[in-house]
């Protein structure tokens, strides 16, 4: 899979717009490879369960699924067994991501959820664990049951930077989620729908774990609840 380009290291991107997230932000992969950073990127055209590491509760009806449903450009759809509670989460096995003040990093994802008041999820990277709702190290968005607002976190050894409300969710509608890192700000930056980037501190940078892709869905009630990845990009410098 080709890596992305930050548009300063290369002269020929085609951007010209002089913003944040449109100048350093990944925005082209032209080169088959690359060794100046190392990427995963799913538009899930396909589905192989065997590449991730699923955590699963089914007390309700039904049983969890994820699976390849039909929409431009690939997606996958999480739906949960109808108890509440009901979770399914899924994350890329191997923990291929190692974060860093000094190197550049890029995340990036859209999604949706058919109830975001009646759900919890998140979506991210994070080390593996059976409980990501409430990991201790990641970079990633999250929301609670009960609130349709969107939270950034940057989280090292279970002390967390926490930006509430970065967005506000509405069912069944996408949402793209960004965030970077920013070496020579000394910054973790955040965007929603990308939009101007806003800086946070990197003070809780997890730069002391090897992480991983993460997202799932929790029931915030005895009701089948999904969500629908459209896309996920990671990349790291080397």
């Amino acid at each position: 899979m080709a890596n992305p380009h930050f548009q300063n290291l290369i002269l020929w991107a085609g951007n010209t717009v002089a913003t944040k997230h449109k100048k350093d932000m990944p925005m082209f992969a032209p080169y088959p490879s690359d060794q100046t950073f190392y990427m995963y990127h799913n538009d899930f055209m396909t589905y192989n369960s065997g590449d991730w590491t699923i955590t699963t509760t089914e007390a309700g009806t039904g049983s969890a699924t994820e699976a390849v449903t039909s929409s431009a450009g690939g997606a996958l759809l999480l739906t949960n067994a109808a108890g509440d509670n009901d979770l399914d989460f899924l994350q890329l096995k191997g923990e291929a991501f190692k974060l860093s003040t000094s190197k550049r990093a890029y995340f990036s994802a859209r999604f949706k959820v058919n109830d975001v008041d009646q759900s919890d999820f998140v979506i991210g990277l994070g080390i593996t664990d059976t409980t990501p709702l409430d990991t201790t190290d990641g970079v990633f968005f999250i929301s609670a049951d009960g609130d349709a607002g969107l939270d950034f976190l940057v989280e090292k050894d279970n002390s967390a930077t926490s930006t509430e409300d970065v967005a506000t969710m509405a069912d069944d509608t996408f949402i793209t989620v960004t965030w970077f890192i920013d070496p020579d700000t000394s910054k973790v930056y955040y965007s929603v729908n990308n939009a101007e980037p806003v800086a946070v501190a990197n003070t809780n940078l997890p730069d002391d774990e090897e992480l991983t892709l993460s997202f799932g869905i929790q029931n915030g009630e005895a009701s089948a609840q999904t969500m629908t990845i459209d896309y996920v990009v990671a990349a790291v410098e080397r």
